[in-house]
Formats: structure tokens, sequence, C-alpha cells
């Protein structure tokens, strides 16, 4: 809302990029037009493509600065991680959004004109719906609804058109979906002989004796696996062996926190400005001119608001006038000056029509809109015909600058103090109940109506002085002095290794390994420096990067491996293939040590191992550990080999088995509901098409078909080289 905001910040956001994105925000976050970019490696403008088609910098950067803006507009603080992880949701969302696009296209889905005016008015979504609902009763307020649809539709103001036009590509985008996930759900289909096939299934029980001869009984020592074996293996199965870019490094940290002694001179520096503060008559200038990091808020609030944590109430307690402090809240050494109290209602219903005389962009700058003159001029106007009988909602629609009321009649319920900025408490708060009047912001003229009050409590006015807990220069000096010794001294792996040996590792200091994306923006053990990614991205392999500041540690890092995208190398894959071709030469070897045999016993005799059993082996799995020896399973329920001894030794995971089926037996169970199942199988089917996962009945489990095709797509993703 354009009012409640935090205290301390100032609402800018324009009114009609608001509007647009309250629309749009049911939406999900469908693809922006755009034509070209200046930004990227060698002037490129590509970000990336999907199947050969190109996506736009510019216009993804459009969505990205859009999204902010509407994240903001909600309240949300976006630091680093949060910015770079709306980056990556809207990339995926794009990337999605164009593989589906091209099956849209080739299944022939469309979405016609008056299908799409059907969803514009009659089904535009539940938060488009919430948006322009009375906040008291709940009911949607159409009129107003399709009123701003009209003006969107009519207007020439580039940002709106281009804004309105998203609104339609998205929710022509959501109805095709329904559409395919509609038709890719009808297709499926489980046959009566599936599911009486599946119920025998799950009710067998075979009941078995084995010889198990484990793979530990030969040393891996005397089975060698060569790099052309693990090559073989993986021209063989190259899709299990794909790799991603990434980058290896090792890092070392230097401490650069605040020191107890820097702790103890910022806890004096307010010590000394407590009398001087206490004494002043203008507390707002004080403030000022003392860099508190808290500003000055000229309002009132409720001790709950007071920001002072656990000592709230010592702060009200020490008296108007007073001064109370210093003491550590957050990170922060503080002052808290009463300043004022009163008793005021605990909440107020209002109704206002704001005429901005600013605004602020995408970029955060505050911009003119109006003359100070004109917006007052307007003001009173307004308040004029108000006063001879013109409606209020109508008035708001056409003439308020505040997207967060402005739909809803003007209206916020249930204010508390210290909410609003300032002048506009004052007046809501310390007038009676229908009061009405002008009142000049910040951020404009407010013609405001006082509708209801409730309760009443005291409220204060508390001025802060504040000073971060801050490194002090020496003790940043001495990190950073290290951390640069240390860089200096270590120019290759061999000097980093044997420096850190000898000079860190004696203090506990830790050498790190760590494994980067192109597009992380965060390295374990360090937080959040999308620029100190970039930062390794841009160096050799043995490159020590200069020491970078990563909140309070100075980091200098050396890469130790690049690694590209494709396919694994022996070396790489090692880890993974070898105990499965180790296991597969075990197995040979056992095998060919039992040689042939005519029963179990005599295949016990020569493998060395005695024969077990296994009385309730199920086909569908158990806490049987046998449950995950596959091979042997399945040829325990071959119907051909009840009552037999299998002539064959099987190659398991864990070992050699040689396998008699003694019996093949069912438990008891009711009669199954056919149709029941088959229900319960389509719910599942439907769950997976929008985007769940289901089981079919024997453990195994399978994405969605929008998750299949981005498997099969080829994405390049050039993110790194923009952000």
């Amino acid at each position: 809302m354009s009012v409640i905001q935090d205290i301390r910040e100032k609402y800018a956001k324009w009114a009609v990029v608001a509007i647009a994105l309250s629309l749009i925000g049911f939406i999900l976050m469908d693809a922006f037009a755009g034509k070209g970019s200046i930004f990227g490696n060698s002037n490129s403008t590509t970000l990336g493509s999907v199947n050969g088609k190109k996506i736009d910098f510019r216009a993804f950067d459009e969505k990205v600065k859009a999204t902010e803006q509407q994240q903001q507009q909600q309240g949300a603080q976006l630091d680093e991680a949060r910015k770079q992880q709306l980056i990556q949701q809207l990339w995926n969302q794009e990337v999605n959004q164009m593989i589906m696009q091209d099956e849209f296209a080739k299944l022939g889905l469309k979405v016609g004109k008056k299908e799409l005016n059907d969803l514009i008015y009659n089904n535009p979504g539940q938060q488009v719906i919430q948006q322009f609902s009375d906040p008291n009763t709940g009911q949607f307020n159409i009129a107003a609804y399709q009123q701003e649809i009209t003006r969107l539709k009519n207007s020439k103001v580039e940002q709106e058109k281009r804004a309105f036009a998203d609104f339609l590509n998205g929710l022509e985008y959501n109805r095709m979906m329904e559409k395919f996930n509609a038709l890719v759900g009808a297709s499926a289909y489980f046959p009566k002989w599936y599911l009486e096939k599946m119920n025998t299934e799950k009710s067998g029980l075979a009941s078995i004796s084995f010889v198990r001869v484990p793979y530990t009984t030969i040393a891996d020592s005397t089975t060698q696996v060569s790099d052309k074996e693990i090559a073989d293996y993986i021209s063989k199965n190259k899709d299990d062996f794909k790799r991603n870019e990434s980058r290896s490094i090792q890092y070392v940290t230097f401490n650069a926190a605040p020191t107890a002694g820097d702790s103890a001179n910022i806890r004096k520096q307010l010590e000394d400005l407590k009398q001087p503060f206490e004494e002043t008559k203008d507390n707002e200038a004080f403030v000022a001119s003392n860099f508190s990091d808290l500003g000055y808020y000229n309002g009132m609030m409720s001790k709950n608001a007071i920001q002072a944590g656990i000592y709230n109430d010592s702060v009200i307690k020490v008296g108007k006038g007073k001064v109370y402090g210093p003491f550590v809240f957050g990170n922060n050494y503080e002052l808290a000056k009463l300043v004022d109290q009163a008793v005021w209602p605990d909440t107020v219903k209002v109704r206002h029509i704001l005429i901005a005389t600013t605004q602020r962009n995408q970029q955060g700058q505050v911009y003119p809109v109006r003359e100070d003159s004109t917006a007052k001029k307007l003001a009173d106007s307004i308040q004029n015909v108000i006063a001879k009988g013109s409606n209020f909602d109508s008035l708001c629609i056409k003439f308020s600058d505040d997207p967060g009321s402005k739909e809803k009649g003007g209206i916020y319920d249930n204010v508390t103090p210290g909410q609003m900025v300032p002048e506009f408490s004052n007046f809501i708060f310390a007038n009676p109940v229908g009061k009405k009047g002008i009142v000049k912001t910040s951020y404009g003229y407010h013609y405001i109506e006082i509708l209801s009050q409730k309760g009443s409590s005291p409220v204060y006015q508390v001025a802060y002085l504040t000073k971060p807990i801050v490194a002090s220069k020496e003790t940043d000096n001495t990190a950073s002095n290290a951390a640069n010794k240390f860089a200096g001294d270590s120019r290759d792996l061999k000097a980093f290794s044997e420096n850190w040996e000898k000079e860190l590792k004696p203090k506990g200091e830790q050498k790190i390994p760590a494994t980067v994306g192109p597009n992380d923006y965060s390295i374990p053990g360090l937080g959040v420096s999308r620029s100190f990614v970039r930062d390794i991205y841009k160096a050799d392999k043995g490159e020590v990067l200069q020491p970078t500041l990563i909140g309070d540690k100075y980091v200098v890092a050396i890469v130790t491996d690049i690694v590209k995208e494709g396919t694994m190398g022996p070396e790489e894959a090692r880890l993974m293939v070898e105990p499965v071709l180790r296991n597969e030469k075990k197995a040979k070897q056992i095998i060919k040590n039992i040689g042939t045999f005519s029963t179990l016993e005599e295949a016990s005799q020569k493998a060395g191992f005695p024969v077990e059993k296994q009385d309730s082996l199920r086909f569908t799995g158990g806490a049987s550990q046998l449950s995950y020896e596959t091979k042997l399973v399945g040829m325990a329920f071959n119907p051909a080999n009840t009552g037999k001894l299998v002539q064959k030794p099987i190659d398991g995971t864990q070992g050699v088995y040689v396998l008699k089926v003694d019996n093949l037996t069912a438990t008891a169970v009711e009669a199954a509901d056919i149709e029941a199942q088959r229900l319960n199988l389509r719910m599942q089917a439907r769950q997976r098409i929008a985007g769940g996962y289901g089981n079919y009945g024997y453990g195994m489990q399978e994405a969605a078909p929008s998750a299949v095709l981005r498997n099969v797509a080829t994405v390049k993703d050039k993110r790194s080289d923009f952000y």
C-alpha cells in the first residue's frame, strides 16, 4: 500500500505499474516481449536459448525488475540472495513456458477471442478477485474491476499497454496449460487386466532357499579396473554421466569481525552522547547530525512497535524527555529517548484519496509527478465535490494514486499506531470518528475520512540514536593485510597448501574445498556473494584470487579445477564406475569358482557359504535386504522356477546367489474394488501432469510431462554473463 509501509521507507511505486502487477500476480510470471540490449559479453543480447530459440536479455531483465518491484510493494526485503532466487525462478518459468508453447503449437491448442474475454471478465483468477474485493465483506467488486480493465484497454501509456498485454498473455497461457493437462490426463488408461495383475503380484509370497557369496570375500586389490574399461562403460551409459559446468576451489578465511575493543569503543561513543541527547530540544536534527543508522520518526507508536526489543518497558519507564541506554539491539548499540506519550485508539478504519506529488521508478529514484500547488488544488476540489454529495468510490477510482487501496474504495482497516507515515497517522488517531480533511505527507496530499475507531491504549513517540557494531579500521586492516600477504605468498596450489599448513592450520583455521556452478550466488560456509562467484569463473586453473570481503571475513581462494559441460572422463567417473566394474569381475570369479552343481548343498559346499532361507519374500518389496536384489526377486517369482533349483548363479548388487524356489503362495486379500483403484490411479496421473509425482503400484515414480519435456530439451544458459 502507499501509506502503510515501513515507517522509515518512502512509498514510491508507480500507480499504473502496481495496478498491472496486481492483475498479473496470479499468472506464472509470464513472458515479457523484448527487443535488444547493449549488455552482456561482446555486446551480446542473448541470455540463453531453448531448442534454438533465443531468450533476449532486455526482455528478461524487464521481467526481473517488474517482479522485484512487485515484491517490494508487498513489503519484501530484497537482499542479494532473494534477488538471485527471483532470477532463478523466473528463468525456470521462462524456459518451461517456451518449451510448452512449442507443444501447444504442435497440438494446435489455441484460445479464441470469446474464450479469452470470458477469462478476463468471468474467471480472472483468485488474486485478482482478492485485489478487487471489499476487505470487510469479502465481496468481489466486479464493477471496479471491469472499469479498470476498460481503462487499461484504452490506455495510451506505453507501460500500461505492455503490462496489460502481459496480463492477457498470461491468461491465455494458463488456459492452454489447462487444455494440455486435460488432454494428457485423458490419455491415462488402466485396463482391468493390469489392475488384476498388480493385485496378484502385491499379494504374492515366495519361499526360497539360497547360497549367498558376498563380493567382499574377494579383496579389491585383486581386481583392478583400467581407465579403458571405465571409458567403455561410460560410452555405453552416457546419459548417466552427464556433467554441468563447474569450478572447484579451495579457500581460507581471515576474520574481520569487530573485536571486544571495537564494541567497547562504539558503546563509549553513545555514552558520551547520552546527556546531550537528553538535553536537546530538536531531536530530529540531533539524530541526523550524529549519523544515526535508524532515522527519526515524528509519530506515535504502540509499545510493541518500539524498536528496543526486551528494553521496551525500560524505555517507557525512564520517563518523558529521558534517555535509556546504551543497550545492544540487533547489531547496534542504541540510545532511546521517550519524546512523548498519549492514549490513542487501538485501531482505525479510514478511507482516503491520494493525489501524489512524487513517485519512485524501478531503480528507486524519486521524481516529481505534479507541482505541489496543482496537487493541493485537486485535493481541495475533491473535498468540495464530496461535501456536495459526489460518490467517493468513483472519485477514488478515477483520481487516487494509491494502488494499494483505490480498488477497495480507498479503505484501510485495522490500522495501528506507527503503521503509517507520521502526518497521516497523527490525523486519523488524534481526531474523532467522522473527521474529514486534507493532510500533506511526503507522498502528496491525502483527502481522508475517519470511518471508525476501536479500543484505546497508550502510545509513545521515541527517538533513537544508533551506531552499528562494526570492526574498526585497525581490525579490518589487520585482517586485510594478513589476507593479502597470504595471497601474495601463495601463487600456486603447492604454495597455497604449504602456507596454510604452516601459518593457518596451527591456529585452527580450515582450508575448505567447494564446488561452484556458473549461476551460484553463494559459497558453502561463506554466504552470499555473486561477485565472488563471477571472479572465480574469470580465473584460470591454479590461479589465486585477490582477497575478497564476504560478510566479516576476508577470503582467499584458489581455483583447483575447471570442469566443462559434457560427459565425465574416466578419472572423474572412477569413484562411481569402479565399484560396478569391480563387482562384475568378482561375480565372474565367484561363478567360475562355484562351477557346475546339481543341488543347492553342492553349490554351498563349493562356495564355502551356508544355505539360507527366506519364507516371505514379496515381489513388490519389503524390509528384507533381498528385496533390493531385483534379479533374484524376478527369478523367485517366475512360475517356471517353482520347486526347482535355478541352474545359473545370479550376479546381484551385493554378491552372487544360487537360488532354489521352494514354493509360491499368496496372502489372503479382500476382493479388490477395481473401479476404485482405477479412479485412484487416474487421480495420481493427473497430479503428475499438474507437476507432482505419482506411484504406478510398483514403487516407481514418474515426473510431470512438462518436467520430462524439459529433460529432453536443449537449453543453453548464459545468465552468468549478465547477472
